[in-house]
């Protein structure tokens, strides 16, 4: 039945004083319910792009002017849109090209739009703001200062201490980057490079993603750096950042790039973006990391003589396994940590068993030796523990490391070497450019190996206190722990 004019005058009237009251009431810190990051990203929108403008001041102890424009759909009616940002000063915000209001809550940068956005519409939010890359109190990550200037580290919820956004990898978005620096600086972001634009005092740099990245994967290099290009496998245009400085002496690791690509080509299938490289930074920061496309490494550990090859070239294979497991194919929740690390793991050590001759089952058994007492220091590897306070960065743990490889060597040894391989290629097809879960791995395991029963199989490895039998390894025993000295 059709409202009568006096109904649905009464019902706007109530629509208009509920948005009123909601629009009234204090704004506070939203997030998706991560199990581990409970107030990371945000609901009710889904981010199509990002366009980040930074422009560096000469130094890597002053903020940066910055500019983020955020392209959105609304996915719920929203009288308020939170957006995760935490490091930086804001000086304005415009909705649609309008000025709007907001405010701070924790974390969150709260923008209150004139009137509420209905379910379905596109937004464009642009924030004016500075990006301070001085370490936030009692937080990890963010920009990382280097010798000569900066690299960005946001893994695993830092990437809104450099710029507003939906900080969650469930919420994949294309990015356009510019940096503007002195000029004597190089910068390099994710992506191609389509615009270089000179003045006599400084240049502009402008790079393009062609493919959905998360926010944690982010990465800008400024410095005194030397890009130095090379072709790997398909024509794949190779791009690597170096100091200047170390050119000639990195360059004998940076030409192993293309095989190492060919070998993972090999087993996976084809890379799955549009460009590759390593950024080698100087910098100490106990970590490696992934970033999409532009995979970040302390220089130290291709310098430092005390690192055997084949374990600088493992690691190298490590976060370019990532770009399949992790960057392409990204976890739904961070509870599903144990697909990314677990992986790049994975071929890590087959990488080392294949060239140097580290047998893979040797570590998987020295892995099994170990595994109950990380599981109890860390949770198992598909449900891991909550991260320390003040070190969020903690729930890279080794039962998300050697531990979720262990997963896979007894998923191996359980279906066969033939299954498990067609399921790893199948699992990067089929989620390409998305994001998946546990449960996913777990269906599609089953679907591949014809196995109904293997969720039955792969549960007690995911989720268990105690590590169950290895296949095929009825001599494999959990290591006892060392006894601590008797007191004297």
């Amino acid at each position: 039945m059709p409202h009568t004019p006096r109904k649905a005058t009464a019902l706007l009237a109530s629509a208009v004083t509920v948005c009123l009251l909601a629009a009234s009431a204090p704004a506070e810190p939203l997030g998706l319910g991560d199990r581990l990051f409970p107030h990371l990203g945000n609901p009710g929108y889904d981010v199509a792009s990002y366009d980040l403008s930074f422009t560096y001041p000469g130094t890597n102890s002053k903020p940066l002017q910055s500019v983020t424009t955020i392209d959105a759909w609304t996915t719920a009616t929203l009288d308020r849109v939170n957006l995760d940002f935490a490091h930086g000063d804001i000086e304005s915000v415009e909705l649609d090209g309008e000025p709007a209001a907001f405010t701070t809550a924790g974390e969150d940068l709260v923008v209150t739009p004139d009137e509420p956005l209905h379910t379905g519409s596109w937004m464009r939010i642009t924030v004016r703001h500075t990006s301070d890359p001085m370490p936030a109190k009692n937080r990890d990550g963010g920009w990382v200062r280097t010798a000569d200037g900066l690299a960005m580290a946001n893994q695993a919820d830092a990437a809104h201490l450099v710029f507003p956004g939906n900080d969650h990898p469930s919420d994949k978005a294309m990015f356009t980057i510019r940096v503007t620096a002195p000029n004597g600086y190089t910068a390099v972001a994710n992506g191609l490079p389509t615009d270089v634009d000179r003045s006599r005092a400084a240049t502009t740099w402008t790079y393009r993603t062609q493919h959905p990245m998360a926010t944690e994967l982010a990465q800008v290099s400024i410095g005194r750096s030397t890009v130095l290009r090379r072709t790997g496998p398909h024509g794949l245009p190779v791009r690597d950042v170096v100091p200047t400085k170390d050119r000639e002496r990195l360059e004998p690791w940076l030409k192993k790039t293309p095989d190492q690509i060919s070998w993972m080509e090999e087993k996976v299938g084809r890379y799955p973006f549009e460009t590759y490289g390593v950024l080698m930074a100087d910098v100490n920061t106990g970590f490696e990391l992934e970033t999409q496309t532009l995979s970040l490494f302390e220089k130290d550990l291709f310098t430092e003589p005390a690192y055997p090859a084949w374990y600088v070239e493992s690691i190298m294979v490590h976060e370019l396994a990532h770009q399949w497991f992790g960057d392409s194919v990204s976890p739904r929740t961070w509870s599903d940590l144990w697909l990314n690390e677990g992986h790049a793991t994975w071929y890590e050590a087959l990488y080392a068993e294949e060239k140097a001759d580290r047998p893979l089952a040797a570590r998987m058994k020295a892995a099994y030796g170990f595994s109950d007492r990380w599981r109890a220091a860390g949770g198992p590897p598909a449900a891991p523990k909550a991260p320390d306070p003040g070190h969020k960065i903690s729930i890279f743990r080794p039962n998300v490391y050697d531990g979720a490889a262990l997963i896979l060597y007894a998923l191996r040894q359980e279906i066969g070497r033939p299954a498990f391989e067609r399921l790893q290629r199948a699992w990067v097809a089929e989620h390409q450019d998305g994001v998946a879960t546990t449960d996913d791995f777990v269906r599609l395991a089953s679907e591949i190996s014809a196995r109904p029963d293997l969720s039955d199989f792969l549960q007690p490895w995911l989720y268990g206190e105690k590590t169950p039998p290895m296949p095929g390894h009825p001599d494999w025993k959990q290591v006892a722990p060392m006894k601590a000295p008797a007191a004297k």
